[in-house]
């Protein structure tokens, strides 16, 4: 069988790799290949039978310019949400909402912030990580949400200076593939559309959009591109996709970035090929937004959804909207695919428990805070209520402090933790106190004032309060009868060593580092971070305490590892604590774990590496292909993070999976049973001809703009302003070529299609071909609590593939384990066979390779004791 050509991309990205900016005009660019047509719904694919019913039966009853409206937002501030699709009133649907964010709702009042992603990766605990997204999605469907925009396994996180890093899980893709379908499955069993995002490779916000980059005067035409080869894509970026198609996810959405010099939300390779066909995924395909840059290109590659419908921000132009209407009309869109994106759509809603009657109404606005403003609010046009200001909290308060305090990682103690009744507490650092702009104050956060509980950006949700550390250690402290002091500037030197010199003096140092999405720079970081140093002055902070007080605990609030090489081995730093981006309750979740009401148990979700070199990947911070779309090579294949120190032998500050408690835990008796599971077999047969629901009229006439409907600037309708002709409806100057002139074959082919080897059959789940997930292996170890405390113990799987280009090590399994003192906890996990495959691009499917296969069990991917062959 012929390779993919993404399978030879890694050899063409090496090569350009090496070259100068002047050379990548002339040198081979990474390319992806083309693959249409798009796929059509499977009705028997399992989990969305009945859902695909009640699509076809709502979608069969639509026109074709209802069935645009499903498809093509209104446009940017013309509605609540930040993205709303346009209406079905014939049938009794009102606008769907789109809203972000994964950690809360963005825009929101009266409603929670939650703690980041990666914070809760750090619970190492799939039960928090479903009830924070079925949290979340209660709060979303109250307020008439009905997508929400997240979770996110795009960035993974290849490089630590990512800016969105935060709003994603790991760079560990099976730790993010847990952590990002048990959120889908959360959100969803409240009854409202989880969307995966962003598809795929979205792992930098520098170049991410032109417009962008060009008001910080980087002259660049095109957006970056992620040029990556098929194996590495399979095998670590995809990855944690696979796991959201496995959980039901709705929505997927397509991201700013090219794949291989090909735009993400038009790349057929990434959303036909590998999306729809070899992953099976039955649910809709939506652009970020702005990323659409076409229009039947993009509906032929695959995408469903256009969000929020304009070209650019307030144009009032639409890729889609109108343009669709014609494309259908004119042949240049197959009818098949209008009805497949209006059917995706729908059975996504349906699949959730949506219903066209009954739905909840959009009770937010997304633009104003008053009670009463501006409907459509980018015009100025029908003022009405627009907020009811409902309270959705429930006790979410109590969720995020659980969540926060099991996700808080003790790095270092050397038995100064938990505090008992201290005498005297010198809390010193701005990160301990208030914003003194208050916890909203700066718009989508975009400073770094007081404490840190959340980054910036659009993955961002209002405060209802936040409760800072300062507040709670206070609130302890008259408890305790503890003298309490505070400064939190920085860079008040004097006054911090006067307060810190004290005898019997415990410091609290709290310090941050924060990064977000690149529409906001701030002290040059566009969005991605440009170091990974602590930021105001924070490493400083810690070296001057600690050269005075011999008990100094240093907090860190951060979006990924920092550099802690300098301090962190200094005697007098007696503790240290990553406590991630930790939402509303971030003052008493910290106490909880400094005074031991928490036993701590969680695990760094990422690598605290000496070096930032260490990595390996880094970030692309200037253009290197002249004005031309920026090159961003991943050169380093699958390692990255842990596997790019293990791969190098370079040893960590603190490893992937470790974390400390304050008891103490021993591993012993290995068992690994090998199951009964058959021998993997390949996909075969075709899907069916490609259905289509309905009749579309014909007549031009029927697409009029109609006269009962009042027209709003700006907002982007399905109809026609002439009816004359569809040349002159569309206003295109290039209207006329015909599909064969500009389409690539095979793009409105309605025949059927051969299933790809390494998809699901007809009547499988999707995610894949259905024996990737049959159990190969149980593996189980018995876990002692040695220690004097009750406490959660993270025991992890890991295994070696065996192979000369695979890492050392890498993730499969883990537990948290409740374990009473001079208890016995088994730790179990399966081994399935996606799980010891590799990616073949020869045969387009996974193997299980003949390397020999170990084993290892242990708390971190550097404490491993307990170790077997698999035969």
């Amino acid at each position: 069988m012929r390779s993919s050509t993404f399978s030879v991309l890694l050899s063409a990205a090496c090569s350009v790799s090496a070259v100068s900016e002047r050379d990548y005009a002339t040198a081979k660019l990474a390319h992806s290949e083309p693959h249409y047509p798009s796929p059509w719904m499977n009705p028997r694919a399992v989990g969305w039978e009945q859902a695909y019913e009640k699509a076809r039966a709502f979608v069969s009853q639509l026109t074709l310019t209802e069935k645009v409206n499903l498809t093509t937002g209104i446009g940017w501030e013309s509605g609540q949400c930040v993205g709303e699709t346009g209406s079905v009133p014939r049938l009794g649907l009102r606008r769907l909402c789109m809203q972000d964010s994964p950690l809360g709702i963005r825009f929101g009042d009266f409603s929670s912030a939650f703690t980041s992603g990666q914070t809760v990766a750090a619970s190492f605990d799939r039960g928090l990580m479903y009830r924070r997204g079925k949290a979340m999605g209660q709060e979303h469907k109250g307020k008439g949400v009905n997508v929400v925009l997240g979770p996110v396994a795009g960035p993974l996180g290849r490089a630590p200076e990512g800016g969105r890093n935060w709003e994603g899980f790991s760079p560990d893709p099976y730790l993010t593939g847990v952590g990002i379908a048990e959120t889908i499955k959360g959100i969803q069993d409240a009854g409202v559309v989880a969307c995966a995002k962003h598809f795929i490779l979205n792992e930098q916000e520098r170049f991410r959009q032109v417009g962008e980059s060009k008001d910080r005067g980087y002259n660049i035409s095109e957006t970056l591109s992620s040029n990556i080869d098929d194996k590495t894509l399979h095998e670590t970026y995809l990855w944690p996709f696979v796991d959201a198609v496995r959980a039901g996810v709705g929505a997927v959405m397509c991201s700013y970035q090219q794949i291989n010099n090909s735009y993400a939300c038009q790349n057929s390779k990434a959303l036909n090929g590998i999306l729809k066909g070899e992953l099976g995924f039955q649910g809709f395909v939506m652009s970020d937004w702005q990323a659409q840059h076409a229009g039947v290109a993009s509906a032929v590659a695959g995408l469903d959804m256009s969000m929020p419908g304009d070209t650019q921000f307030n144009t009032g132009l639409s890729f889609w909207g109108t343009n669709l209407t014609v494309a259908v009309l004119n042949g240049t869109v197959p009818e098949y695919r209008i009805d497949d994106m209006a059917m995706r759509i729908m059975a996504a809603f349906f699949k959730v428990g949506q219903t066209v009657e009954g739905l909840e109404p959009i009770n937010l606005d997304s633009w104003t805070s008053d009670t009463y403003g501006y409907l459509h609010a980018a015009v100025k046009d029908g003022w009405q209520q627009v907020n009811w200001h409902v309270d959705v909290q429930a006790d979410h308060g109590s969720l995020i402090r659980e969540i926060a305090g099991k996700s808080t990682v003790l790095l270092k103690n050397n038995g100064v933790l938990p505090l008992k009744k201290p005498k005297f507490l010198a809390v010193v650092g701005e990160d301990a106190g208030p914003n003194p702009l208050g916890p909203n104050g700066c718009a989508d956060r975009n400073c770094n004032k007081g404490t840190l509980a959340m980054a910036w950006g659009s993955g961002t949700a209002s405060f209802p309060y936040l409760i800072t550390p300062l507040e709670a250690l206070n609130q302890q402290a008259v408890e305790d009868h503890t003298r309490i002091e505070t400064v939190l500037d920085n860079y008040a030197t004097d006054t911090i060593t006067s307060l810190v010199k004290q005898d019997g003096a415990t410091a609290l140092v709290f310090v941050n580092a924060d990064s977000g999405e690149g529409f906001i720079a701030i002290d040059g970081n566009e969005g991605d971070r440009t170091n990974l140093t602590l930021w105001n002055n924070g490493d400083a902070l810690i070296k001057t305490v600690s050269s005075i007080c011999n008990n100094t605990i240093v907090v860190i609030h951060s979006v990924g590892p920092t550099l802690v090489t300098d301090w962190y081995d200094s005697p007098n730093v007696t503790a240290i604590l990553w406590a991630g981006l930790p939402g509303q309750e971030s003052g008493r979740a910290i106490v909880d774990v400094l005074y031991g009401r928490v036993n701590p148990a969680a695990r760094t979700p990422f690598t605290w590496a000496a070096k930032r070199k260490d990595y390996g990947a880094d970030l692309l911070y200037q253009p290197n292909n002249g004005n031309a779309a920026p090159q961003q090579d991943f050169t380093e294949g699958n390692f990255i993070d842990y596997r790019a120190l293990d791969k190098a032998k370079v040893k960590p500050i603190f490893e992937f999976g470790f974390g400390l408690s304050y008891t103490s835990f021993q591993y012993s008796k290995l068992k690994i049973e090998k199951t009964n599971a058959g021998p993997y077999k390949p996909t075969t047969g075709k899907t069916a001809e490609a259905p289509t629901f309905g009749k579309i009229s014909k007549r031009l006439t029927d697409y009029a703009f109609p006269k009962s409907v009042r027209y709003i600037r700006e907002f982007i309708y399905p109809w026609f302003n002439t009816t004359s002709s569809l040349k002159a409806a569309s206003a295109d100057p290039e209207y006329g070529r015909t599909a064969a002139q500009f389409l690539p074959p095979k793009a409105l082919d309605s025949k059927p299609q051969k299933l790809q080897p390494s998809a699901p059959g007809p009547r499988d789940e999707p995610g894949g071909n259905r024996q990737l997930f049959d159990e190969l292996y149980i593996v189980t170890a018995q876990i002692t609590n040695t220690g004097h405390v009750v406490g959660d113990e993270v025991p992890q799987l890991y295994v070696s593939l065996g192979g000369p280009d695979d890492p050392p090590v890498v993730l499969r399994g883990f537990d948290r384990l409740r374990i009473d003192p001079g208890q016995t906890a088994t730790f179990r996990a399966p081994l399935t066979r996606r799980d010891l495959s590799n990616w073949d691009t020869a045969s387009q499917n996974w193997v299980v390779t003949d390397h020999p296969k170990t084993v290892h069990v242990g708390p971190s991917s550097r404490n491993l004791p307990l170790k077997a062959k698999l035969r």
